[in-house]
């Protein structure tokens, strides 16, 4: 099984950054930039969902430490991991694919890669097709968003990196 490396948690990092910093240093929900109605509610490094802090759901109101959102992110990102790993099954992967399959799953979720061509293609190993699907992946309820697409061709240039 698979980790993600430094280079795919930077990565990460980069485009999950601790958007909604406070005063005192605690991290606060904010809802998603790109989508019509706000939702979900996002906080730390990119979480949205369950609140294993505070019970319920990330929303409006939520707040946590940067402790926190590092837990978090860890624990989240085994799931991602284990997520990747299933779908890739036996499938010939380099690290830097393996971590931009990762980012690109943290950000969009298990199913969209799993039926994804992207995925088909990566398995059939033609990876500069594989390559190419990222960009595909740049919109938010039916909108181009910039920084998905600056993400898209950063996943994209891992993916093509070699190990």
């Amino acid at each position: 099984m698979k980790k993600t490396s430094a280079a795919g948690i930077a990565l990460m990092h980069s485009f999950e950054g601790l958007a909604k910093k406070l005063p005192d240093g605690s991290i606060a929900a904010y809802p998603d930039p790109g989508s019509r109605d706000g939702h979900p509610w996002t906080i730390g490094w990119g979480s949205t969902g369950r609140d294993p802090f505070n019970g319920g759901q990330i929303k409006k109101g939520t707040v946590w430490t940067k402790a926190q959102c590092d837990q978090r992110f860890v624990d989240h990102l085994a799931d991602f991991e284990n997520a990747v790993n299933s779908a890739l099954g036996s499938a010939p992967t380099t690290q830097a694919q393996f971590d931009a399959l990762v980012s690109f799953t943290y950000n969009l979720g298990p199913a969209n890669l799993r039926n994804s061509t992207l995925l088909k293609l990566h398995k059939a190993e033609d990876y500069e097709g594989a390559a190419k699907q990222f960009l595909r992946w740049n919109k938010n309820d039916g909108k181009v968003m910039n920084g998905l697409t600056r993400r898209r061709k950063a996943e994209a240039a891992l993916y093509g990196k070699a190990d």
